[in-house]
C-alpha cells in the first residue's frame, strides 16, 4: 500500500491521510488552534417520539433498524464495563445478522472480552477500529489483518474529535445498568451498577442516533440521570448487560512486587519532600498496581502532616474511597470507576462527583480539569532520554495498549511516572520511545526502583528536592545503568512499511503512527 508520510513537529513520520482523509501533523504543545463551530446532530421533533415517553422497543436489532443502520456508518459504544462488557459484541451480531458491512467501530476502549470482533473484521462486517485497543484486537491489528487504519485517541481526545466533527457517529449504544423507558440513564445502581457513564457524553450528545440498552428498566424518571433521555431515540431491555465485577481487570490490582513498592513508596515521598503536598493540594493516580500502592503511601504521608487534599482526580477505586470515607479529601472528581466501592462511593457520597472527558480532559474547550491538578501519578511502557513516553506499544513494537486519559493528564502541574527500570530483561529507559505519545516537555519525573530523574526543565523541582535522601539520578546515567544490567539495549522492532495506527495527539493532530510488526 502507498501511503504517503509528512514528518511532523516531534520528527516522526506520520501519515497525511488515514482512511482516506487528510489529518493535520502534530505541530508542537499548544500549537494547534481549530478553527469553525462544533459538529451538531440533526434536529429532532417530538411529532416522532410516544407522546407517553415509552421508547422501548423488543431488541437490539429493532433498534439498529429503526436507527436506519447501513453499509459504511460508525457505530460507537463504552467501556464503562471494562472487560466485563457485554453490549458492543451483542450490536455488531446483531449488525451481522441484518447483513451490514464496512461499519467503523468507534468504542472508548476495548478489552479482551471483545475478541469476538476479530469474526466481524475477517467477515467484513467491521471495516476498522478507531479507539484504544488492548490485547487480542491490539494483536490482530498489529499483524496487518485489518483492511482500515486503526485510530487511537485520549479520552478527551475522543470527546474532542466527535465535538469538532472529525468523527461523526451515525448510531451510539450506550450500556445503561439502570434506565427508564424515556431513556434517561444511570450508571451508578442497579445489578449490573458499574458507576458512572461520562464516557458516552459525547455520543449521546452528537450522534444521529442514540439507543440505551439496560438490564434494569425503571419507572420513569431514573434519578439521578447521567444520560438524559432527550437525547435517546431507542430503550433496549437485555437479560444481562455487563459483569460489574470485570471492571477490576488487568491492571487494577495493588502491586506485591518489592520494587514496585519502593517506586511507589519513592513516587509519595517525592510529592512530599517537593512540596506539592500540603494543605489543599490535589492529585489523580492511576489504576495500575504501582499507582495504588502510591495513594496507599502518600494517604500515610497525609496523615502524619495533617494534611486534607482539596479533591482528588480518579479512576476511582477502594483507596481513594477511603480518603474521602476518612475526611482527607473534600471531593472525588471521578472520571472511570474502577472497582465496585467506587460504584457504591458513587452512589452513597454526595461528594463523590461523576465527571465526563468534557470538563475533565477536552483541549478543545474553554479550559479543563487537568491542567488543575497539582500531581498526577501514571504509568508508561517506555520513557527515553528526552523524557517522551510510550504507553501502547513495547519495544517489540506491537499495539496492545490503549491511551485511555493518560495524555490528557500530563498537563497536570506536576506529571510523575513511576515505572520499572526494566521488564522481562528489557530496559524500560531507551534513546528513543519506539512509539510516541507523550511530549517529553510535558513529563517532569521518572521514578524507578533505581532512582528518580527529575526532567531539567524543572528546575523548581531539582532545588527542591536538593539535600534530600532520596536517590537523585541522572536520566542517561540511570539508562546506562539498566543496559549494564540486562545486557545491552533492546533490538529494534522488526516492522513492515505498512502503517496499522495513527497516534492522535490531545488537540486532534497526529504525533506517530505503528507499523506493521513482522510485515
Amino acid at each position: 500500500m502507498n501511503q504517503q508520510m509528512i514528518k511532523n513537529a516531534a520528527g516522526r513520520m506520520v501519515p497525511k491521510f488515514i482512511n482516506g482523509v487528510e489529518h493535520t501533523p502534530y505541530m508542537g504543545v499548544g500549537k494547534y488552534r481549530p478553527k469553525g463551530n462544533k459538529a451538531a446532530p440533526p434536529i429532532a421533533t417530538c411529532v416522532d417520539y410516544p407522546l407517553d415517553g415509552n421508547k422501548t422497543v423488543d431488541s437490539l436489532k429493532t433498534a439498529l433498524q429503526k436507527c436506519g443502520i447501513g453499509d459504511g456508518m460508525t457505530i460507537s459504544t463504552h467501556h464503562h464495563f471494562r472487560n466485563g462488557d457485554l453490549v458492543a459484541n451483542a450490536v455488531f451480531r446483531a449488525a451481522a445478522e441484518l447483513g451490514v458491512k464496512d461499519l467503523r467501530w468507534f468504542p472508548s476502549a476495548s478489552f479482551p472480552c471483545h475478541a469476538p470482533q476479530i469474526d466481524h473484521l475477517e467477515s467484513g462486517v467491521i471495516h476498522h477500529i478507531e479507539g484504544s485497543m488492548n490485547g487480542p484486537l491490539g494483536d490482530y491489528c498489529s499483524s496487518g489483518k485489518m483492511r482500515g487504519m486503526a485510530v487511537l485517541r485520549s479520552h478527551g481526545g475522543r470527546y474532542q474529535a466527535v465535538q469538532d466533527g472529525e468523527v461523526h457517529i451515525d448510531i451510539a449504544v450506550i450500556a445503561a445498568p439502570t434506565a427508564d423507558p424515556f431513556g434517561n440513564a444511570t450508571g451508578d445502581r442497579g445489578p449490573s451498577a458499574c458507576g458512572l457513564l461520562g464516557f458516552a457524553l459525547a455520543d449521546s450528545q452528537y450522534a444521529d442516533r442514540v439507543i440505551i440498552v439496560t438490564d434494569n428498566l425503571i419507572d420513569f424518571p431514573c434519578i439521578p440521570w447521567q444520560i438524559h433521555g432527550n437525547y435517546v431515540d431507542y430503550v433496549v431491555v437485555m437479560d444481562k448487560i455487563g459483569e460489574p465485577e470485570k471492571i477490576v481487570s488487568g491492571t487494577t490490582q495493588i502491586t506485591r512486587s518489592p520494587d514496585r513498592l519502593l517506586i511507589a513508596e519513592y513516587a509519595a515521598r517525592f510529592v512530599a519532600e517537593a512540596g506539592i503536598m500540603r494543605q489543599g493540594f490535589s492529585f489523580q493516580g492511576g489504576a495500575g498496581g504501582t499507582s495504588l500502592s502510591f495513594a496507599i503511601f502518600l494517604t500515610d504521608l497525609m496523615k502524619e502532616a495533617g494534611v486534607k487534599a482539596r479533591y482528588i482526580r480518579g479512576g476511582s477505586t477502594q483507596y481513594m474511597v477511603k480518603l474521602l470515607e476518612e475526611g482527607l479529601t473534600d471531593y472525588i472528581l471521578d472520571g472511570q470507576t474502577f472497582d465496585l466501592e467506587g460504584v457504591r462511593s458513587m452512589r452513597e457520597n454526595p461528594n463523590h462527583i461523576n465527571t465526563s472527558p468534557f470538563t475533565s480532559y477536552n483541549y478543545h474547550g474553554k479550559g479543563n480539569f487537568a491542567s488543575m491538578v497539582d500531581a498526577v501519578v501514571l504509568g508508561a511502557t517506555e520513557v527515553d532520554v528526552d523524557f517522551n513516553a510510550n504507553v501502547v506499544t513495547h519495544s517489540d513494537g506491537k499495539l496492545l495498549h490503549g491511551i485511555g486519559g493518560w495524555q490528557n493528564c500530563l498537563f497536570s502541574k506536576c506529571t510523575i511516572l513511576p515505572i520499572p527500570s526494566f521488564r522481562d530483561r528489557i530496559p524500560v529507559i531507551v534513546d528513543r520511545v519506539t512509539t510516541l505519545c507523550g511530549p517529553g516537555e510535558l513529563i517532569d519525573v521518572v521514578v524507578t526502583e533505581r532512582g528518580i530523574a527529575i526532567n531539567p526543565l524543572r528546575i523548581d523541582l531539582i532545588e527542591k528536592l536538593k539535600g534530600t535522601s532520596l536517590p537523585m539520578v541522572d536520566i542517561r546515567d540511570l539508562k546506562a545503568e539498566v543496559e549494564d544490567i540486562c545486557g545491552g539495549k533492546p533490538a529494534p522492532p522488526k516492522t513492515g512499511d505498512k502503517v496499522i495506527a495513527a497516534i492522535k495527539w490531545v488537540d486532534g493532530t497526529v504525533i506517530d503512527c505503528v507499523k506493521q510488526v513482522g510485515g
